[in-house]
């Protein structure tokens, strides 16, 4: 954060780039923008008569603002307006609230425009964070537009307001974009100070300035293009075929969805985004990788690397499967973390590393530590089951249970609460001990037990009770 004392240092020109949007971004396949607005917000406060070569600060501005209108006049789809400040009382009053929308937002008002900077004289002070707030409501509620605005200053804020903390919260809010700075004459040093604001340019001429301003406009008015490379283990851009989710950085909200391909040259292929943004990337591999705070630059093809190495996972169940459904939780090795839920004949890509595997069969199988390798499919196998297909006439409660020769333990399996009749359960092949007594028999030692062996697409029948 620029500190007040910071900001009263040095008397500077800038411009300073802000995007308004009236609405949280849409998604790709919402409706694209049918215009853009642009607001030029003009700093008329007493220092503006200061000398800048052979002109005042003021002359300058109007001179490069009537120039930038003049450049837009024939730019389809595209409104313009003006916002003062600091002209309508004297520095002497210290008038925080002076700041006037002058001319509204039109699709012919060019002249206009030109003809109200010409009769502004500069009075009072700088009331930038305050202005700002204020040209948000400049613009009409049309969610379909795209609203820009130029702020032109010579000065720091000298009403106690802080255009960083207005910047960040109207970012975060989803109102603006990451700000443009634009410097004349500005000290390099001194113009780092602007990254809490926005991205910061710097203009020693006013050819300069012109070059400058073109990039400028063309990143308020177009996108740009971008290349994902997902990377694999050598760092070869080959891994593709995954969903991709963008997000804007300040605020969160998504505003871009994607699947990422390989072009028919193998190279992966071209999106178009807006560069005044700066995103999050969360590529939706298995687990998924992100990428933050990514800056994309206007007027060239953009390359962002990912790396996201993945190999095969193949789950198969050897045999006729009895399983009307048999999953596997996949787990980050060691921790808790769920990876993904697999079904058992599927195979599924994973990011390279190891996972922890539980099989949801009867009885749970539980394997750790499995490697995922580069390119490379690690097979699970599990063999068919069989059935255990027992009868009770007067109904029996209890539970199966398996033995743990190296605990020397039973080991629970599954409950069995049957009322009467048969009832068939999925069992995977091994030793068990079925332990239960009648429903009708409330005597302890009344309880049976009853071992019997699965094997492989074979029936066991168990008669109890």
């Amino acid at each position: 954060m620029i500190h007040k004392a910071i900001f009263k240092s040095k008397f500077i020109f800038c411009i300073l780039l802000l995007v308004f949007t009236s609405a949280p971004f849409a998604n790709v396949n919402a409706q694209q923008p049918n215009k853009t607005r642009i607001l030029f917000l003009l700093d008329a406060s007493g220092s503006m008569y200061a000398e800048m070569g052979r002109d005042t600060r003021m002359d300058v501005a109007k001179r490069l603002l009537s120039k930038m209108v003049d450049s837009l006049r024939n730019t389809p789809n595209l409104e313009l307006a003006l916002r003062v400040y600091g002209h309508q009382s004297t520095k002497d009053k210290q008038n925080c609230r002076d700041t006037k929308l002058e001319i509204p937002f039109g699709k012919f008002n060019h002249d206009a425009l030109k003809d109200k900077l010409k009769s502004i004289r500069p009075l009072g002070t700088t009331l930038i964070a305050y202005s700002l707030q204020e040209s948000a409501f400049d613009f009409p509620q049309d969610n379909r537009s795209r609203n820009v605005v130029i702020l032109i200053t010579d000065g720091m804020e000298e009403c106690n307001g802080d255009p960083c903390a207005v910047s960040e919260a109207l970012q975060r809010r989803g109102v603006i974009l990451r700000p443009f700075i634009i410097g004349v004459g500005l000290d390099k040093e001194f113009g780092r100070q602007f990254e809490c604001i926005g991205r910061f340019f710097d203009a020693t001429t006013e050819e300069g300035f012109d070059d400058v301003l073109k990039v400028v406009i063309s990143q308020a008015l177009n996108n740009t293009t971008l290349q994902i490379n997902l990377l694999d283990q050598s760092g070869r851009a080959l891994e593709t075929d995954v969903n991709m989710t963008f997000y804007d950085h300040h605020n969160g909200r998504m505003t871009d969805n994607f699947v990422h391909t390989l072009n028919d040259r193998g190279v992966p292929d071209t999106i178009n985004l807006d560069p005044v943004n700066r995103y999050d990337i969360v590529v939706h591999t298995l687990p998924p990788v992100k990428k933050e705070n990514i800056e994309i630059i206007a007027g060239r093809h953009n390359i962002i690397a990912i790396d996201a190495p993945q190999g095969l996972l193949n789950l198969k169940v050897v045999g006729v499967t009895n399983y009307n459904r048999l999953q596997c939780i996949v787990k980050k090795a060691g921790t808790h973390e769920v990876v993904n839920v697999q079904d058992f004949n599927t195979t599924e890509k994973y990011i390279i590393g190891k996972y922890d595997v539980e099989i949801l069969c009867t009885p749970r199988n539980y394997q750790k530590n499995i490697n995922i390798n580069q390119s490379l499919t690690t097979f699970i196998e599990i063999p068919q089951p069989g059935k255990l297909n027992f009868y009770s006439r007067l109904g029996v409660m209890g539970a199966i249970y398996k033995f743990n020769p190296e605990t020397n333990k039973l080991e629970w399996v599954i409950n069995v609460n049957n009322s009467s009749g048969a009832q068939i359960i999925v069992l995977q092949p091994g030793n068990y001990k079925f332990i239960c007594r009648a429903n009708i028999d409330k005597r302890i030692i009344a309880t049976k037990r009853n071992d019997f062996e699965i094997k492989s697409g074979q029936v066991f029948n168990l008669n109890v009770m």
